[in-house]
């Protein structure tokens, strides 16, 4: 069986992708490389406590058959350029490096709608400069899921989001066609996206809301 390695397993959709692989047989072993601890339990988990900020100290024991990266933090929680960037870029970029240094041919990254390095925006701008080191690391297996607003039961309570997820839902039956790719999507959906991805590959690297959702139901 195999062994999955998962950053960011406190986060809504990295929680998904837990509970998923935990119930995936073809999983052993799910190594979760935290901060602090998750507080979870199972005889799958092997949970490694230490400062993700600098993943590459832990490259010996960085081994498995596939990463799934769902790190990401927000302007409200980390107003801080410098550490927000630390976050967004820097650790989805050390674990594609230690990838490329201990053979793990697939990494499955969450990115976000928008992500593009030449954007003047910085939040989009750190995203697309990430996918791009990302896969300067030329992985046999590389994808990222690029999601629109998501829809999820969150343990913190973002005032922004909420209103923003209540136009969207608002709006939902008028977004259709290439528009389609700005609904609405539900973190749980999005996991099992990231699993099949892992699983099954795809024809391409990026995948934006509309193809994630539609990878999701077809599977």
């Amino acid at each position: 069986m195999k062994t999955a390695i998962l950053l960011g397993a406190s986060g809504l959709t990295g929680g998904h992708v837990l509970d998923k692989l935990l119930k995936d047989e073809n999983y052993g072993i799910v190594k979760l490389y935290n901060r602090t601890a998750s507080g979870k339990t199972h005889p799958k988990i092997q949970e490694i406590i230490c400062d993700v900020l600098d993943l590459e100290a832990q490259s010996e024991n960085f081994k498995g058959d596939v990463v799934f990266c769902c790190i990401g933090t927000t302007k409200k929680k980390t107003p801080d350029q410098k550490l927000y960037r630390q976050i967004d870029f820097g650790i989805p970029t050390s674990a594609a490096k230690l990838c490329a240094k201990n053979g793990i041919e697939t990494m499955v990254t969450m990115s976000s709608m928008g992500a593009n390095a030449k954007s003047s925006i910085f939040y989009s701008r750190t995203k697309g400069e990430m996918e791009l080191a990302i896969l300067d690391e030329k992985l046999p297996n590389t994808y990222f899921v690029q999601p629109s607003f998501i829809d999820g039961n969150r343990n913190e309570k973002r005032a922004g989001e909420k209103m923003g997820i209540a136009v969207f839902k608002f709006i939902q039956p008028v977004l259709v066609g290439p528009l389609r790719k700005y609904r609405l999507i539900e973190s749980k959906t999005i996991a099992k996206a990231m699993v099949i991805l892992a699983e099954k590959g795809y024809s391409k690297a990026i995948l934006e809301s509309d193809e994630i959702q539609r990878l999701a139901d077809t599977n």
